[in-house]
């Protein structure tokens, strides 16, 4: 019993330790040489100050600012620890609505926000900037949702149109791997910032 027990004892120890923290360190060593930005959590630091990080996203509401998408992210209610609060990108509770494409309550939060956006430019609403993403954090919009906004903000800062334009170009970033993966994005937090540095 023993001679077949200890191989098996011997085989658990070697693989936790191989696969619980040799392999952990070495992946994290070898991210941290090749990728130390993104290792760290690609975060954007101003004036020695972190303001964020490129992968998640920030709720600006002030009409001064870009706006990213609506966030489906929520918390613990305080007043009862048994219900939960809306909590736009919160990162510590990442996750979508779940609501299918046939739910009332998904469909009447669209016509809303639709009907809002409405009233501040008449045009098409991109649909990036009234639906949520998967993770409820995402911290990219379409160009055309950026330029979409574009009136708003130049009219809260009394900027030109065209300056922010050039703004919103500068700050567009292509398709990834060689142009082949995904669409062009603008990331809100870098474009807020690039905002503000321009003035």
């Amino acid at each position: 019993m023993l001679k077949q027990l200890r191989p098996a004892i011997v085989l658990l120890i070697a693989f936790t330790l191989l696969t619980g923290l040799v392999y952990p360190f070495a992946i994290t060593g070898l991210a941290h040489a090749l990728f130390p930005h993104q290792a760290e959590g690609s975060l954007i630091v101003r004036d020695g100050k972190v303001v964020g990080s490129e992968l998640i996203g920030q709720n600006f509401v002030d009409p001064k600012y870009f706006h990213g998408r609506p966030s489906a992210t929520t918390d613990t209610d305080p007043n009862d620890p048994s219900k939960t609060v809306p909590a736009p990108y919160n990162a510590n509770n990442s996750g979508g609505s779940n609501y299918g494409p046939t739910s009332q309550a998904l469909i009447d939060r669209v016509k809303t926000d639709t009907a809002a956006l409405k009233a501040e430019k008449d045009a098409p609403v991109p649909v990036d900037l009234v639906t949520t993403s998967a993770s409820g954090i995402d911290p990219d919009i379409t160009p055309a949702a950026a330029e979409f906004q574009i009136d708003r903000v130049a009219k809260a800062r009394d900027l030109p149109a065209e300056k922010l334009r050039a703004l919103v170009a500068a700050n567009t970033e292509g398709r990834s791997l060689f142009g082949l993966i995904g669409e062009p994005h603008v990331n809100v937090l870098k474009l807020n910032l690039a905002l503000d540095a321009a003035k």
